[in-house]
């Protein structure tokens, strides 16, 4: 088939989940006859190529503010995807869901995955939070499927919009790296640190994940993994702490990012909105300790294979579980991997993927007949 993906920042990637989703699901594609070309954007991708692992990469330019960087962006790609006649089309984001009409309009079908509930980020103004709002309500009528990464988001479109959804987890790579390189440069030891992974924005929690840190008597380091391009005082406030056990990372992608994963002494999930979050996958497939924020979707994925908590004073008591025993770290970690290798493969997502493609395919094609 010929297939695009639109809507992310692009691959290789180097931002967040979408993008990371869009790099493990195009080259799959690509490994098994397909014809695929990831849509990504001027101010992100610095990959020169414009084939990256057998995927065809068009990159075009958006407007780079935090309200119209990925609106912009998708308009352009559209409109550059509608002569390129693909048989079906993979949209990301519930903000997007508008410009699903242009391919409609030509018969080429698209599933749009709508992430989490993105209206309910604290990033959002009063407009934005609108906007979301409206855009899952067109999520539901103009798209041919709408893609679900969790069971508690697939819920709420279906209590709210009476809509069904196609539900296709996100994926890991279920193996630790032994390599250490990215530690060496980061100046960290194995086991000797804490991961937190997310964007630097608010209702990622990386304050509180610093405030519980900051109570424990440890030796341990706390490493804080992410960046994020609108949340500038917000990162610089995390970085005002006093804790020298704390360390800025920036973001960090591939084999680096992997290393810190399956070297850390445990991690910590803080987010408290969205689907199914990318970085925890990863964790419980680098046979992580998880601790994570209670919430319906972290524990969905996480299930008995973590612990969890609910604030600062909570975090810090889990923390502090995990290093006075050692077998309950241990124990959690072969669970965790059990469980990603169960319900979290690659080729799973991807073979659930080329099935949705080929349904909306042939239902395409036959309403032509």
């Amino acid at each position: 088939m010929k297939l695009a993906i639109l809507g992310t920042r692009g691959i290789p990637a180097n931002y967040g989940g979408f993008e990371t989703f869009a790099e493990e699901l195009a080259t799959r594609l690509v490994s098994r006859g397909h014809d695929v070309t990831v849509y990504g954007r001027s101010n992100n991708i610095r990959y020169r190529d414009r084939i990256y692992k057998g995927v065809k990469l068009t990159i075009l330019p958006t407007i780079g503010t935090k309200h119209l960087d990925t609106i912009a962006h998708t308009f352009l790609s559209v409109f550059h995807a509608l002569p390129r006649r693909f048989d079906c089309i993979l949209m990301c984001n519930a903000a997007n869901a508008i410009f699903a009409l242009v391919p409609r309009f030509t018969g080429t079908p698209v599933a749009l995955n709508v992430d989490g509930i993105e209206r309910l980020r604290k990033k959002w103004g009063g407009p934005g939070r609108a906007y979301y709002r409206l855009s899952e309500y067109l999520a539901t009528i103009i798209p041919n499927a709408v893609v679900t990464d969790a069971n508690v988001i697939r819920d709420y479109y279906l209590k709210k919009y009476r809509k069904p959804s196609v539900t296709i987890a996100y994926g890991a790579h279920c193996e630790r790296l032994e390599t250490t390189t990215a530690l060496s440069q980061l100046g960290v030891q194995s086991q000797e640190y804490f991961l937190y992974v997310s964007r630097l924005e608010p209702e990622n929690n990386a304050h509180m994940v610093i405030e519980a840190f900051e109570k424990l008597p440890t030796q341990k380091k706390l490493l804080i993994v992410g960046d994020a391009p609108y949340a500038r005082a917000y990162i610089n406030r995390l970085k005002s702490t006093r804790d020298s056990r704390v360390r800025f990372a920036g973001a960090i992608y591939g084999i680096g990012y992997r290393e810190l994963q399956s070297h850390a002494f445990a991690y910590i999930q803080a987010t408290e909105v969205g689907g199914t979050h990318p970085a925890l996958i990863e964790a419980m497939g680098a046979s992580n300790c998880v601790i994570a924020k209670d919430t319906p979707e972290n524990r969905e994925v996480l299930g008995d294979c973590g612990l969890f908590f609910n604030d600062a004073a909570g975090l810090a008591h889990e923390i502090e579980r995990t290093l006075e025993d050692g077998a309950l770290v241990q124990r959690l970690r072969t669970k965790a991997l059990e469980r990603a290798k169960a319900h979290y493969s690659w080729d799973a997502v991807t073979d659930a993927y080329e099935k949705l493609f080929r349904d909306l395919f042939s239902r395409e094609a036959a309403t032509r007949l």
